[in-house]
């Protein structure tokens, strides 16, 4: 094959990954962007607190998905579970369309959180894999699929919801992925790096060689079978648990910013609108900070960048809690956005490039599903913050401490592995 073929093929594996995380992101947020219409007018279909367990179990799914599917990736392919995952999540959202209560809808979206928690990790998994020694630049470009699928939501409620109903969100969210699963199906290849892993040399060599990839002279021995277990002990236990930490608190500051800004802000003295324009600010640095941030740690290495990216994030979070005009103000919360949104992503780019290919989808899912329970904690901290009127400047402190200690726990991992 040509260069140009070559290369051709590598990027239909990013951008078909990158569709599904799209899809990903679309189905993570739609809930919330359809709460207000399910709570709302005479009748609510649903009261706020069936709201909320809606959310947190649909949360509880994804948790167990990213850990569970992240094993099966490891021993069943990365082709094979992507495209489950894909399927699974649509087929669930579909189903959500035709709730008649808030318990099946509770149901339907925690089975759902199953493929939602899994298409992650294993994506990354997958780019990195055909990224040719630019893990971190792969790994932070296919996760503005999800502030795309994000933005999407939000568009397509304003278009849909007035005229066809909270109905048809679920319904137009879950057509794509039936239309995207046999696109994978025909063209998505197996990773080499798994293939390597279960002694298919022959099958990863073929795929290797068509996407421009290089596989090491000689078969390393054979890799431990994936599970839990195996990433808790020998020389990946100070890893993990570095990284388990470090998810956890990276994830509870991009929740609990996503929930509270604008009421944080609020406290501080400024208007509602511009809280919720802060927001706004907030996400656009974090697209932003994800088309710089894997191209510096690809630089300077990815456990650098990823600590530096922490650190930065906690200083301009404690920076934050000072009253200032919104000249300084706006950029102050778009340069938040940059880092603090990033920090996590860099973490996963981390895992997928420092951990062994036979425990490499296992690893990048424990890290997403240890880093969902601080997505649940991270909104229960910033409420309870708020609800004790200590939001401002309290709060900022707060957060700013959680950057830090995701710095100083990833700090304590060691490189394992020089290239993917």
């Amino acid at each position: 094959m040509t260069p140009t073929s070559r290369n051709a093929a590598a990027r239909a594996v990013a951008v078909l990954c990158w569709i599904a995380v799209v899809l990903d992101g679309f189905d993570l947020v739609v809930l919330g962007a359809l709460i207000p219409t399910l709570t709302g007018g005479d009748v609510p279909w649903m009261t706020p607190a069936q709201a909320t367990f809606v959310s947190t179990i649909s949360l509880v799914g994804m948790t167990l998905g990213a850990l569970s599917i992240g094993i099966a990736t490891d021993r069943l392919g990365r082709r094979k579970v992507m495209i489950f995952a894909v399927l699974m999540f649509s087929a669930l959202t579909l189903a959500c369309a035709f709730a008649q209560n808030y318990v099946q809808l509770g149901i339907f979206r925690f089975l759902a959180g199953f493929g939602l928690g899994g298409c992650l990790p294993t994506a990354i998994a997958m780019v990195t894999e055909f990224s040719r020694g630019r893990a971190g630049k792969a790994s932070t470009t296919v996760m503005t699929g999800y502030h795309v699928g994000a933005v999407s939501t939000a568009l397509l409620g304003i278009l849909v919801l007035p005229t066809l109903g909270w109905h048809a969100m679920f319904i137009i969210g879950a057509v794509p992925g039936f239309i995207l699963a046999p696109i994978m199906y025909r063209h998505l290849p197996e990773s080499p790096s798994f293939l390597l892993a279960s002694g298919r040399r022959a099958e990863a060599e073929a795929i290797a060689t068509r996407h421009g990839l290089v596989l090491p002279e000689v078969d390393q021995a054979p890799e431990e079978r994936a599970s839990l277990a195996s990433l808790f002990r020998g020389p990946l236990l100070r890893n993990s648990v570095a990284i388990c930490v470090t998810s956890f608190m990276g994830l509870l500051l991009v929740y609990a910013l996503n929930t509270w800004l604008p009421k944080l802000m609020v406290t501080a003295g400024y208007s509602l609108t511009g809280g919720l324009w802060l927001l706004l600010l907030l996400n656009a640095g974090a697209i932003a900070g994800l088309l710089v941030a894997g191209r510096v740690g690809d630089r300077i290495g990815l456990k650098v960048a990823a600590v530096a990216w922490f650190l930065c994030g906690g200083v301009l979070l404690a920076v934050l809690s000072v009253r200032m005009g919104p000249a300084l103000l706006y950029p102050m919360v778009f340069l938040t956005g940059c880092f603090v949104f990033s920090a996590q992503v860099l973490v996963y780019a981390f895992v997928a490039s420092n951990y062994p290919p036979g425990v490499r989808a296992t690893a990048l899912g424990v890290a997403a599903g240890v880093g969902r329970l601080g997505a649940i904690a991270g909104p229960l901290v910033g409420g309870t913050l708020v609800s004790m009127g200590l939001g401002h400047p309290w709060g900022f402190y707060v957060f700013a401490v959680v950057g830090l200690l995701g710095a100083l726990a990833l700090v304590q991992s060691t490189v394992i592995r020089q290239k993917v």
